[in-house]
């Protein structure tokens, strides 16, 4: 299988580098464009076996799975000029979640698949979340499904809960990472730490952390029973958590719903106006 990339921003980028690492396809295997070439360009530059091609249209004519991985609000264009050359036995894939596969389907003429990978898909882990439309063959989902294991823990999802699940698994790492920064900060300002310290302190709790969920040791209720002592200093810090973070997490998913019904309707109308 040929496995084609449009668009090697930083999540398309992520995922060259975790297919690389993972050997899950061979360079050669892979070919790559962007709109700003330079970047499809630098990517080569580490992987020298990997094809690129400046134009799109001609990419897809090499490409068995298209891999698009751009703006919501770019996609539509993109699959406007490549969508004289795609054939039924071609497989498009998107990493954004505001196109269903339905509507992928409504707009090209081969197989559609919804993937949404995540940041941890770097280190070979996380999980990738994927969604089939209903022309794709069987042997094609098994194909992905089976190369994702490679550098992920794949998990079909129902489509009602892309948004909240795409929450979690894709932007949870960059909202973690920020609490785990105003933590430092606290600390900063609160003690006579230093941040660099206490930033070595949280990547080294963190680490430690994931792996004891990794391998089975804990799950996330009975690490906090385990280190949460009756009467102890833990247990005023998690009163005053509680405090917090119901309003907290329950304004982000409304925030990140939002906008994702905002872009619903931005490509809503960009196929109308099409």
């Amino acid at each position: 299988m040929k496995w084609g990339v449009i668009g090697t921003g930083n999540m398309g980028q992520i995922l060259v580098d975790a297919w690389m690492s993972s050997g899950v396809i061979d360079q050669d295997q892979l070919y790559i464009t962007n709109r700003t070439i330079s970047k499809a360009y630098a990517i080569q530059s580490v992987y020298p076996g990997i094809h690129v091609i400046e134009d799109k249209k001609d990419l897809t004519t090499f490409a068995d799975i298209l891999f698009i991985c751009a703006r919501p609000v770019e996609i539509y264009p993109i699959l406007a000029e490549i969508h004289s050359e795609l054939t039924s036995d071609q497989c498009l894939i998107s990493i954004t979640s505001p196109y269903s596969v339905k509507r992928l389907e409504q707009l090209v003429p081969c197989q559609v698949v919804r993937m949404i990978p995540s940041i941890t898909n770097r280190a070979l882990s996380g999980t990738t979340l994927f969604s089939f439309g209903e022309s794709v063959h069987k042997e094609m989902k098994g194909y992905l499904l089976q190369s994702s294991k490679l550098f992920s823990n794949p998990q079909v999802i129902d489509e009602k809960v892309t948004r909240i699940a795409s929450d979690i698994v894709s932007c949870g790492p960059a909202f973690f990472s920020y609490l785990a920064q105003e933590f430092i900060e606290a600390a900063c300002r609160e003690t006579s730490i230093n941040r660099s310290e206490a930033t070595s302190l949280m990547e080294n709790m963190l680490i430690g952390y994931g792996k004891l969920l990794e391998e089975g040791h804990y799950d996330l209720p009975t690490l906090v029973k385990k280190v949460c002592v009756k009467g102890g200093v833990t247990g005023e810090g998690i009163k005053a958590l509680e405090g917090e973070t119901g309003r907290l997490f329950s304004d982000l998913i409304r925030r990140t719903h939002a906008k994702y019904q905002e872009d619903i309707e931005k490509i809503s109308y960009q196929m109308l106006e099409g």
